[in-house]
């Protein structure tokens, strides 16, 4: 049970998150738990919405997109993260089930991919402080300086995803995925 009340609908929802909410349920066909709950400060749904789709137009493709929220979701240990980011992984990213748990345990079977995730992933542990060698494995890896700017905000958007979920007990609504022994 979550520790806020999560809106049943949008009509519940505050006044000033309805349009959001109602732009989110017309892109997903649905309103996820996370979207309504985070629907309680209508500004911080607003700015979550404006980075998501801003982030959604880069540089960076969908699959390696929902692989680093995948591997960020498991270092946070974020359930709901975890179920939503598998089914949208395996879903919308078409990403097969090898690569997903590849994904939550911080590489990819694609290259590339790998020193992305993994970068991603020492961001989240050494909250930033990496080492030039870190730096210099995923620009190596063929990663612009646009495309290094977009991982780094694509772990900044998971995390608070993570953080939200966590502290608020968002109930899920995916089907469920428990983090890695690892």
């Amino acid at each position: 049970m979550s520790r806020i009340s999560t809106p049943e609908s949008i009509a519940a929802a505050p006044a000033a998150s309805k349009g959001s909410l109602e732009a989110v349920n017309n892109l997903l066909g649905t309103v996820p738990n996370l979207f309504r709950i985070v629907a309680n400060s209508p500004k911080t749904l607003e700015g979550y919405l404006a980075l998501n789709g801003a982030l959604g137009q880069g540089a960076l493709n969908a699959q390696t997109r929902e692989r680093i929220a995948l591997a960020v979701a498991e270092v946070n240990g974020c359930n709901y993260c975890l179920a939503a980011h598998q089914y949208l992984g395996s879903n919308l990213a078409k990403l097969d089930e090898a690569e997903i748990e590849a994904n939550r345990r911080g590489t990819s079977t694609d290259e590339k991919a790998a020193a992305a995730v993994g970068f991603a992933v020492k961001i989240v542990k050494y909250r930033g402080k990496l080492s030039d060698s870190d730096f210099e494995a995923v620009r190596s890896a063929g990663y612009s300086d646009e495309e290094i700017v977009e991982i780094v905000g694509h772990v900044a958007l998971n995390t608070l995803t993570n953080y939200i979920n966590e502290v608020l007990g968002t109930e899920i609504d995916f089907p469920a995925v428990e983090t890695l022994a690892v």
